[in-house]
C-alpha cells in the first residue's frame, strides 16, 4: 500500500508482545498437526470457585445490572478489596479512599505513570522484570533507568548501587515481590528498605503483588511497613490467587491522594466494568476459605512444580529450590551460546514451548521460564517429549 500516512513515534519504541507473536507461530505449529505443549504463559487453567462464577450468572440475568458502573467501582468490591487486605496481609484500608479497582495491572502501569510522570522523567524499572513496565514507559515518553537484580542477591534491588545512580528525575520505582519471572520472594526487610529509599529521594514505588498467594505460606505486602501508603502503591490482582485473568480485575492501594489524582486519569480512559463481574469478583475475595486457597493455590502448583523441575533436570538446568509462584525459573547450561539455542530446540524437536528468559531483560539472558498453568497429565507428557532429543 502506498500512502503518506506514517503513524506515530511512539510505535517505534516499541516491538509486539513476545508471546503475541509467538503464540502466532505456535498456532501455525498446531495447525499443521504438531499438538505443541505450552508452558510458557502464566494463564491459570483452572476455573474460579463456584460461588464466583454463580454470582456473575445471578447478577448477569438482573436486567438493572447492565448499566454503565462508577469508575471508582462498586462500594462492594471496594469493601471486598480492603476486607482481602486486612483477612491476608493484616494491612487496614479505607476502602472509599485508599482503593481503586482496576481493569488488571496493566491498566494500573498506564494509569500510575500518566499520573506521576511527565515526558522526560525518569523511571526505575527492574531487570529482569515484566515487559510493560518497560514497554509503557517507552510509549508514554518517560526515560528508563534498569536497575540490577541478580541471582546472587536472592533477585532483590542492591541498594547500594541504587544509592550510586542519579536519581534526581526519577519519579517512580517498579518493583514485584514475590518476583516475576525468577520466584524471588518478598522479603520484609526488603520492603523496609524500599520505603526508606522512597522517603529519602522523593520517589514513588509501586509494588506489583499479584503471586502472594502462589505456592507461598507467608503472604506478604508492601504496605504493612509503618509509613508505606506515604510514598508507595501497590497493585494487586485476582488472576493469579482466584484463577480469574480473563475477568480483568485488578487494585491499586495508596494513600487518598495517590488514589484520586489515579481516577482522575482512569476516569477520563475508561468506565467501571460489568456490573456482574464487579460484584462476583467481591464473592471471590469474601468466599474463597482458607481450604479453596489450600487446595488451589498450593497443592495444585506444588505437584506440578516437581514436575517442572524433573524437566529444569533433565535439561542440565539450575534452579532454586525456595523460590516461589507460579513459574520455575532456571539458568540454563554454560554449553549452549544463548538461550534460544535451547528453547527453540524443545519448541521445534519436543514440541514444547518454554518461554526464554531475555524478554524480561539482559539479566534473564542465561534462563528460562516454565510456566505451571497446565494440567499434570500434560507436563508429564512435555516430560517424556524432552526426554526424547538430545540436550
Amino acid at each position: 500500500m502506498t500512502t503518506t500516512i506514517r503513524p506515530a513515534d511512539r510505535v517505534s519504541e516499541v516491538q509486539e508482545y513476545y508471546f503475541s507473536r509467538k503464540l502466532k507461530e505456535v498456532a501455525r505449529m498446531n495447525a499443521e498437526g504438531m499438538d505443541i505443549i505450552s508452558l510458557a504463559i502464566g494463564s491459570p487453567d483452572m476455573p474460579p470457585s463456584e460461588q464466583t462464577i454463580n454470582k456473575l450468572c445471578e447478577i448477569a440475568k438482573q436486567p438493572s445490572a447492565h448499566g454503565y458502573q462508577p469508575t471508582m467501582g462498586t462500594p462492594e468490591l471496594r469493601n471486598a478489596m480492603a476486607d482481602f487486605y486486612k483477612r491476608w496481609y493484616g494491612v487496614t484500608l479505607d476502602p472509599a479512599t485508599e482503593i481503586q479497582p482496576l481493569i488488571g495491572s496493566k491498566e494500573g502501569i498506564l494509569h500510575v505513570t500518566l499520573a506521576f510522570c511527565n515526558p522526560g522523567d525518569q523511571v526505575l524499572v527492574p531487570n529482569p522484570g515484566y515487559p510493560t513496565y518497560t514497554s509503557l514507559s517507552k510509549i508514554l515518553g518517560t526515560e528508563i533507568v534498569n536497575y540490577n537484580l541478580r541471582e546472587d542477591n536472592g533477585w532483590q534491588p542492591d541498594f547500594d548501587e541504587l544509592e550510586k545512580k542519579d536519581l534526581s528525575r526519577v519519579k517512580l520505582m517498579w518493583t514485584n515481590y514475590p518476583n516475576m519471572p525468577t520466584g524471588g520472594n518478598a522479603r520484609m526487610e526488603t520492603y523496609e528498605r524500599l520505603v526508606s529509599f522512597a522517603k529519602r529521594h522523593n520517589i514513588v514505588v509501586v509494588n506489583d503483588n499479584p503471586y502472594s498467594l502462589i505456592l507461598n505460606t507467608n503472604p506478604m505486602s508492601l504496605l504493612q511497613v509503618p509509613g508505606a501508603k506515604d510514598c508507595c502503591i501497590e497493585f494487586n490482582s485476582m488472576s493469579k490467587s482466584h484463577n480469574m485473568p480473563g475477568w480483568r480485575v485488578g487494585m491499586c492501594a495508596s494513600n487518598p491522594t495517590f488514589i484520586s489524582w489515579i481516577l482522575k486519569i482512569k476516569s477520563n480512559i475508561d468506565s467501571g466494568t460489568f456490573r456482574g463481574i464487579q460484584l462476583a469478583a467481591a464473592e471471590a475475595y469474601q468466599s474463597n476459605t482458607q481450604e479453596w486457597h489450600h487446595q488451589a493455590n498450593i497443592e495444585t502448583y506444588r505437584r506440578r512444580r516437581i514436575l517442572a523441575e524433573r524437566i529444569m533436570n533433565i535439561l542440565g538446568c539450575t534452579f532454586d529450590p525456595t523460590q516461589v509462584g507460579m513459574f520455575l525459573w532456571g539458568k540454563i547450561p554454560e554449553h549452549y551460546d544463548n538461550v534460544e539455542e535451547l528453547t527453540e530446540r524443545v519448541l521445534h524437536e519436543a514440541r514444547v514451548f518454554i518461554t526464554p528468559g531475555f524478554i524480561f531483560g539482559s539479566n534473564g539472558e542465561r534462563y528460562i521460564r516454565i510456566s505451571l498453568c497446565a494440567k499434570e497429565e500434560k507436563i508429564q507428557e512435555a516430560i517424556k517429549r524432552i526426554e526424547q532429543i538430545e540436550i
